[in-house]
């Protein structure tokens, strides 16, 4: 173990005094105890993680039980929903830092594995990257989903209250009539309600299996949730002695196998951003193009907020995830577990209790899974959530209007200068242009809020896993490294094919390339952390490959 050179030499002395001058007793240097780190993303602002220190002190109970040490540590955490529209261009680049953060921290102290105890956005991928690149013993804790409040036999929740924007912005609602459901929307902890990123990234990790069977769907205040916790802390000694280690789990065949479960449910289109991350710290090569094959053969089995009615709750008690597995038996690929178990297995195991919120292939909400990518004259890819989508918006034409930030669509809104048919532009978005590539959460609820139809959204920037509608994203190459997006003007002509795969403005060649001669990038102040970010990303993709 790592942790023996601590524990026995006289060179380590003084590093034992300085252990024990935090608590540990002598008995704790036997070197048949793992030092095992627990990465606590516990803060008091996300509602996703106000109860994760609860849940950390049954991890703890657990790696003591099992005969580990266990040694904790804070990890920050964005909270998306606050940040958003107000500024968040900090949020993407924390997956970065909470990767480096456990970096430090495991290396720092020579431990021998680590728990990580997350449940939100970046948080959770930012900690599978860093298990992918240090390679130590590891395993997830996701901190579970919250519940909807339920008023009058109504579902309330607080990300109901983007939409309730557009209204207030629209005229539908008075911003007197919008404050009195404030009350309503208040839900306590766990993550939100639906299948957005937090969630879709729970599932994914659970999928890659990277941490206990059930655990992304286990509501967060649900007793069973700290019998997670316990069981995970033992569990982890277990994988540091049996030497079990995440590129052991996290293969080809697992990032393949969550995939396909974020497809059959329609999860946040943020796992295209995420999933590839992850894999490259495991020296794993995941494009765009895996995403929509994948997509085209999988059948969208789930509709779930923002989707659909469905809550993560409802998936839970209709069998989670390895009743989802057990659906999609015969497309799942063989791949090990922290379970002790191989997929397959699970997969076995599992059963659906509820036909309607759980799907079979043969009766799918959708034919095809929940994201597709898109192709043309402005993108060389870009991404929708297509699960989220009315069937009559698949294909749609319209003239442009172009905003370089937010507020300035909300205004529009508010001053009725959007008009249904319109195709909404947001270029200088991206990880470079913003930089740090915002969620696009606000306008695109602002958008339904206001009781549009059939207005569409292009942007280079992002979406919250909460968005739906005509909703495009990720169009690369972004806008700030020369890509066409930043060619668009009012009235251009943007045709949108969901089922052919193609985006693209009625403009020539030619016409866009002397439009781009003369773009300039909008002013956008800059801190140090955001200005190294926009450094890192100009001439390069958000998925970290140069633009072509």
């Amino acid at each position: 173990m790592r942790s023996n050179k601590l524990k026995k030499s006289v060179e380590t002395l003084p590093h034992r005094a300085l252990l024990m001058s935090a608590g540990l007793k002598e008995q704790d240097f036997d070197p048949d105890k793992p030092f095992i780190g627990v990465a606590n993303s516990y803060n008091d602002i996300i509602p996703g993680h106000i109860h994760l220190n609860e849940l950390t002190l049954e991890v703890k109970r657990g790696i003591r039980d099992a005969g580990g040490i266990p040694f904790e540590w804070g990890v920050p955490g964005v909270c998306d929903g606050v940040a958003m529209s107000v500024e968040m261009r900090a949020s993407l680049p924390s997956r970065e830092h909470i990767a480096d953060n456990i970096e430090i921290m495991t290396l720092s102290h020579s431990l021998d594995g680590w728990v990580g105890v997350t449940n939100c956005d970046k948080i959770t991928p930012g900690m599978l990257m860093a298990a992918a690149r240090l390679n130590l013993p590891a395993l997830m804790l996701t901190g579970g989903p919250m519940k909807c409040n339920i008023v009058d036999g109504e579902k309330y929740h607080p990300i109901q209250g983007f939409g309730i924007v557009g209204q207030v912005k629209s005229g539908k609602m008075t911003e007197k009539e919008a404050e009195k459901l404030l009350p309503r929307m208040v839900c306590g902890a766990g993550s939100c309600v639906g299948l957005y990123t937090a969630n879709t990234m729970a599932v994914v990790t659970e999928v890659l299996g990277m941490s206990l069977k059930r655990c992304s769907t286990t509501l967060a205040i649900h007793p069973f949730k700290k019998e997670q916790a316990y069981e995970s802390g033992k569990k982890i000694v277990q994988l540091v002695k049996e030497d079990l280690r995440p590129k052991d789990i996290m293969t080809m065949n697992a990032f393949e196998n969550a995939i396909r479960v974020d497809m059959a449910m329609g999860g946040s289109t943020n796992t295209v951003l995420h999933i590839p991350a992850i894999a490259r710290e495991a020296g794993i090569d995941i494009g765009v193009d895996l995403f929509d094959k994948i997509s085209r053969e999988t059948p969208n089995i789930c509709s779930i907020i923002p989707a659909g009615p469905a809550e993560m709750a409802d998936i839970d008690t209709a069998g989670g995830i390895p009743a989802i597995l057990n659906r999609l038996a015969d497309m799942i690929k063989e791949s090990p577990t922290i379970n002790g178990v191989a997929i397959h297995e699970i997969a076995k195991q599992g059963r659906a209790t509820d036909n309607e919120v759980i799907r079979t292939i043969e009766n799918p909400y959708r034919s095809e899974g929940g994201i597709a990518v898109l192709k043309g004259n402005i993108a060389n890819s870009s991404i929708i959530k297509q699960t989220a989508l009315s069937e009559k918006m698949m294909k749609h034409s319209g003239p442009a209007k172009v905003f370089y930030n937010e507020q300035d669509l909300l205004d529009a809104i508010e001053a009725k200068k959007i008009y249904e048919g319109d195709v909404v532009v947001l270029p200088f978005q991206g990880p470079a242009g913003a930089p740090g590539m915002p969620e696009m959460l606000t306008p695109t609820d602002a958008i339904k809020g206001a009781g549009y139809e059939r207005v569409a959204l292009i942007t280079d920037g992002r979406f919250s896993g909460a968005t739906t509608g005509l909703c495009i994203g990720h169009a690369e190459m972004e806008a700030y490294n020369g890509g066409a997006i930043g060619a668009i003007r009012d009235g251009d002509i943007v045709e949108i094919d969901i089922p052919n795969r193609s985006l693209n403005v009625k403009l020539s060649d030619g016409e866009i390339e002397q439009r781009l001669k003369t773009v300039e990038s909008p002013h956008r102040d800059l801190t140090p952390i955001l200005r190294s970010y926009r450094e890192k990303f100009t001439g390069v993709n958000c998925y970290g490959k140069p633009s072509v």
